[in-house]
Parts: C-alpha cells; structure tokens; sequence
C-alpha cells in the first residue's frame, strides 16, 4: 500500500501509522492549511508507539480501507506522538477531560480548521459496544453536523476555548511556604494507603514514584517510622508482584489488579528511571538487600535492553508482541494484526517444567504458576491459561518445602532465572519504542547516578555519563544554550520545553554530585538558567513551551501536578534550591520560592498531587548542609568520607569534592571553597551549614557523628 505523509517521520508511532490507507499528516502547516482551504475539521488522533489500545484502534479502524475513506473524505486527519509533543496532547487532552470527564490513549479529538476542539474521546471501537459509540457512525454524525450545525458547533468551539484559556490564565495562587503541607500530605497517604496490597488506591494501581519520593522524604524529616512503612512496603510488594519482570528486571506500565499481579506489560524509561531511584533511595534509609537487588537489576535492564550504541536511553517497549506460536508458523509481524499483549512474557506449567527439569516444582512454587494459569485480572481470558511470574512465596518457604537449605534453593532459583532469561530472548521481542528524549534521558541519569554512589558502582557512572556527553553533543547547541526534545537515527527535532530543561538539570546535578566533574555543575546552572528564561512565569512556576514559539499552539500551559512523572515546575524549584545552595546565588532561591508560594494552595489543599513539589518545600523549609570533601579523587582517604555519605539517605544536602586541581573554579561559585583543604595532608570533610563549617575531620567516626546530627530547620 501506498505510504501516507507520516513516511517520513522519525516517530516510531507515526511511522507505525504510515501505511494506513488514512491520509494521515503530523502536526504542522501542511494539515492546517488543508482543513482551511478544503473547510473541513480535523481529526487529530493522539497516542505512543507502546499504547496497547493505540495498536488496537489502529488494526479496528485506521487500518480498514472503508474507515479510513470515510476519513479522508470528511476530514483532514492528523497523528501525534504525545511523547514527542506532550504540548499538543495538554491542549487536547485538558479539552477532552472538560467534555467527558475522563482521558487517556489513544485520544481522539475534533478541531476546526483554526485547531478549536468541538468534540472528543479515547478508544473508539468499529461498532458500538461497552457504551462507546461505533467510530464510523460517529464519523458520519459529525461530517454531517459540520455540514449542517456549523453555528452550533462553532459556538460549542469557541465556549470550550474560553474554558481553556480561564483553565490556562487562572490567578496564580499565593501561600507561604509552610511545614504543615506536609503533615497534612503524609496524613492523605496514611488514609489512602491499602493495607492489604500496599500502594495507595485500588485497581488499577500505578507505582508512582513521587509518592515514594515524598514519603522517603518525610521521614528523613520527621523520624516518622510510619511513612518509611508506607513507601518500603509499597515498593516490596510491587518487586514481588507480577509488574516487576521476575527475570529481566525492570518494571512494568501499572498493575490492572489491586495486587501487582498482573500487569499492563509495556515498560516505560521514566518510569524505570524514577522507580530505580526510590529503590536506591529505600536501600540507603534501611540497608534492606532486597532493595539494592532490585535497583541494580533495574539499573541493568536498561543497560541491557534500552541503551542505544550512543550511550543515549530508549523510550520504552511494547506490551504486545507476536505470540510464540505463530511465531514458529512463520507469521510475520505486520502492524499489530497478530500481536498479544504480554506474550512474551508468559509462561505455562508445562513449558517451565521442559526448561528446567529437577528445578521445575521449586521455581512453580516460587513464582506462583499453575497449571491453569494464575492471571486472576484477565476478566476476557487474553492470557488464555498462561502464567505471569510473581513472587508468591519466599525463597525460604520454597526451599523448606522441597527439603533444600536456603543458599542452594536461591542458587537454583537464580540459574532458573538465568535459563529461562536466555530462551525468552528467543522469542519475538517487543516493539521497541527508540527514540531518545532529552527529558526522560535526564531522569535515567539521575538514577544511575543515584545508583553509581549508594552501590558503588562505577559502570552505571560510567553509563551516566556517556548518556550526558551524548545529549550536551547531540541535543544541545551551547552557542545558543538550546535543548532539542528527540533524537532519533543520528536527527534532532522538536525544540526542548520545560520538563527537558529541568530533568536534564537535574540528572546534570546528581552527576556532579557522583562524578565530581565541574562540567555537569556549570551545565545544570546553564539549562535551569535558560528554564527560568524561556518558560518561568513572574508569579513563579513553569510553562511548558516558550512564548510566541508556535503559532500552532491554542494556549500556553502550565502541568500543576505531579504525576506518572513530576512537573516541570516541581524538578525545576528543587534544582533552583540545590543550586543556591552551589553557588550562593539569591535570585535562585528567590525563583523556588515564587514557585513554591504559587503552587502553595495547591501543596495545602490536595498535597498528594504535589508529591514533588512537596520534596522541593521540604529542601527550602530546611536548612541544608553544604558536605565537602577535601581531598584527591584517587585517594583512599577521600573514597571512605564519601561511602559514608553515600550510604545515607540525606535528602536535604549538597556534596562536593575540592582539590588543588578545581578549586580555582569551584570557588568561582562558593569562595569560601579557597580555605576549604585538608587537615594534616590527609583528605578530609567539612559538614557545613550555610557555609559555616564544624571543625574539619578526617577521623572516619567522628563524621559519622556528624552526618548522623540531623539538618536544622528554617526559621
């Protein structure tokens, strides 16, 4: 079939739609100026290349030649990735939200030719079913409305573009920073929390890093054993349930169950990111092992499967792949005709016990598989008896119950593990998604960052720090300080917004802090400079997108909450605040704290959408202690200071490292760094408080003692 104008995009999603028999066009003037001249609305249809029910709508609708004519002769039809313009998909998906009441992939949205939203919804199935109208019945209600309803659907356009741009200019909201957001916050979660499955709601459940962020967060603050409980038992579970991949590591989208078990099998970079620096970050405030296995193997899966050649991060992988069986009939993977959801990551009894012989009923035990599948969330019967591994029992209770002392069932558990890892990856992989974006690049670099210090680890600093020299080299043009969003097959495109700028800062930041290398400190001051400068409000708080950039845009907006992942605002006021704290500069701290006065309604009246947002008012309700480091790289004497560091869980920090070789330059930043040497010709640390220092040691107990006192708070 003919390709379409998506042929030649970079978008893996577009490029997945570019020989639908639908015209399809991106985002652009091209499309608009069709709808203009043709007078006819627009269809955008928005999603991501790992969307199970983009794929679905795609093989239902986009790919039936008698859908997609009606299509094409009714409307000009346009597809975006949100990925690469989450922009576009706000607009439109605030719109749909207002209409309907609920969101989500994929979304379909009707404009008039001057981009007004007049209708709109998600999924649409061929015909009508689950209180859904059929998508070509509603196809033809709508060419015939804009044939004969024009004033009422312009009318309709014009009040919903007034109730957006009231949504996007509303009063910015002013509050002092204050400690008890929370208090009230940790008593939200307290009451949300399930105390059966852990987590906080009911199905489905999303693991949702900033909750955990903020928990691990209040009780470094506060001492409150009950919120390290909270966070600690919701990331134990979800490692043990089924949206953790038992055998490759790394987790999966969300759990359709109120248990983990049975997952959405898609996996995400930031969501693989964020979730790899809660477990760091658990390991640190409990020294529990099970933590730190789970971080590094969710360190390592990236590493392994999601690491383009140039040191950059994938975007994600699919849910659906081609099941094994038409697989070895020679089925080809075409579209997503023949693709299941989680296939290749299924198991029956049967095939378990062929692989691994003697080991097989430990490993069933383990892993909870049954003869007749264990998916209790598979209310269609999809997985069709097959099994999602879980950790259904301790490896104790599985080695007591086939008569094995504990170290030789984990030995044997482990190289079941290792076996069927090798023959899973025979099987058809799922799609990947391998796109590099700078926002979520930046997210993966903080946590191998987070990772390289608190487990010692100097290949994932290592990885942190290819990824970053490849995105300062490919993605950033640093004549004009310029962050570009998407990297693709060796081309840049779509201009960077906010959450580029302030992720990237901040994985900038946290690879300073694990490297020492004064390159990252300069360029974290230089991308939050420009945030500030392209996308910071006067009231405080950050747009997504630049002013007056793209004419195309309804309206600019501002994302006030964190979610799946954490606001633009909420990352870029705690890199302001951390880098106060490196350079001393006022109008640092001044920019956070307009940021936190803004969203302080917000952090009072509903804390849990603010999870980081709250860790950003945490930093700037403290006082932070500034943790030097006198002392050569390759000394000892400097590696046992910095261990103890690493190896807490100190949120409310900055560390550096001086010697002869940077003090020049880092004192350009602090001066108080000039006196700042070791004591004795012996590295040495400095815990200082708004660079006021105790008395430098190099005596390993007596810093303990120091970094055991807890920070001050603010008054």
């Amino acid at each position: 079939m003919k390709p379409n104008h998506l042929a030649h995009e970079k978008s893996p999603y577009l490029l997945q739609h570019a020989h639908n028999p639908v015209d399809w066009y991106a985002w652009g003037e091209e499309a608009f100026a069709k709808a203009r001249r043709e007078d006819k609305p627009i269809l955008v249809s928005i999603g991501y290349s790992t969307c199970h029910w983009c794929h679905v709508m795609e093989r239902e609708s986009f790919s039936d030649p008698v859908i997609a004519a009606q299509m094409n002769k009714d409307f000009v039809c346009i597809k975006v990735d949100r990925e690469e313009r989450p922009d576009v998909d706000k607009i439109y998906m605030t719109a749909v939200q207002a209409m309907t009441g609920q969101g989500g992939w994929p979304l379909n949205v009707f404009l008039t030719p001057e981009l007004k939203p007049f209708y709109g919804g998600t999924y649409f199935p061929p015909e009508a079913r689950w209180g859904q109208p059929g998508f070509p019945a509603l196809l033809k209600r709508i060419a015939e409305l804009w044939r004969n309803n024009r004033g009422d659907i312009n009318s309709d356009a014009k009040k919903l573009a007034g109730a957006l741009e009231s949504y996007a200019s509303a009063a910015a909201g002013k509050q002092a920073l204050d400690s008890a957001w929370l208090e009230a916050a940790f008593k939200s979660y307290e009451g949300s929390f399930d105390p059966e499955h852990a987590g906080f709601g009911g199905a489905p459940k999303f693991p949702m890093p900033v909750n955990q962020s903020f928990l691990l967060r209040y009780h470094a603050r506060s001492g409150s054993a009950e919120a390290l409980k909270l966070a600690a038992e919701t990331l134990s579970t979800m490692a043990r349930g089924g949206v953790y991949d038992q055998l490759g590591g790394g987790f999966h989208r969300y759990s359709t169950d109120a248990q983990w078990r049975v997952p959405h099998f898609e996996k995400m970079l930031y969501d693989n990111a964020q979730l790899a620096v809660n477990f760091v970050e658990a390991y640190q405030a409990t020294r529990e092992p099970e933590f730190s296995r789970v971080a590094r193997e969710t360190l390592d899966y990236v590493l392994r499967d999601m690491t383009s050649p140039e040191g950059g991060f994938y975007s994600a992988e699919d849910a659906d792949s081609l099941p094994q069986e038409l697989a070895l009939k020679g089925v080809k993977d075409e579209g997503h005709s023949h693709k299941a959801e989680g296939a290749f990551y299924l198991w029956t009894e049967e095939e378990l016990k062929t692989a691994l012989g003697p080991d097989a009923d430990l490993f069933v035990y383990r892993y909870g598989v049954t003869p007749g599948g264990n998916s209790l969330a598979d209310p269609h019967g999809e997985f069709q008896g097959k099994n999602v591994l879980y950790a259904a029992h301790t490896v104790e209770d599985a080695a007591r119950r086939y008569k094995r002392k504990r170290a030789e069932g984990e030995a044997a558990l482990a190289a079941a593990r290792t076996k069927l890892l090798a023959q899973r990856a025979h099987r058809p992989k799922p799609g990947l998604d391998d796109k590099v974006l700078s926002a979520w690049n930046g997210l993966m670099i903080s946590a191998l960052a987070k990772g390289a210090q608190a487990l010692g680890e100097r290949r994932y600093l290592d990885a942190a720090a290819k990824a970053a020299t490849f995105l300062r080299s490919e993605l950033y043009a640093a004549k004009i300080r310029t962050l570009w969003r998407r990297w693709r097959l060796g081309s840049k495109a779509v201009p960077g917004i906010a959450d580029d700028y302030a992720f990237v800062a901040q994985g900038a930041l946290d690879l300073y802090e694990a490297s020492f290398d004064l390159r990252w400190l300069e360029w974290a001051l230089e991308l939050t400079e420009e945030q500030v400068r392209r996308f910071g409000s006067p009231e405080g708080g950050f747009y997504m997108t630049e002013k007056d950039k793209d004419s195309s845009l309804l309206l600019r907006v501002m994302e006030d909450s964190d979610n799946v992942e954490p606001s633009a605002s909420s990352v870029g006021a705690l890199n302001l605040l951390r880098l106060a704290q490196f350079t001393g500069r006022k109008d640092l701290r001044e920019a956070a704290e307009r940021t936190l006065e803004r969203f302080g309604p917000l952090m009072a009246q509903r804390g849990m959408a603010q999870a980081y947002m709250l860790c950003a008012a945490d930093f700037a309700l403290s006082k932070p202690r500034q943790i030097v480091i006198a002392g050569g790289a390759d000394e000892p004497g400097t590696a046992a200071l910095l261990k103890e560091v690493n190896g807490r869980f100190m949120p409310v920090k900055i560390l550096l490292r001086v010697d002869d070789s940077n003090r020049e330059r880092l004192a350009k930043l602090l001066p108080f760094l000039k006196t700042v040497v070791p004591v004795g010709g012996k590295p040495t640390a400095y815990v200082c408080e708004n660079y006021a220092c105790k008395l430098p040691t190099n005596d390993l107990e007596q810093f303990k003692t120091l970094l055991d006192g807890k920070p001050a708070a603010r008054r």
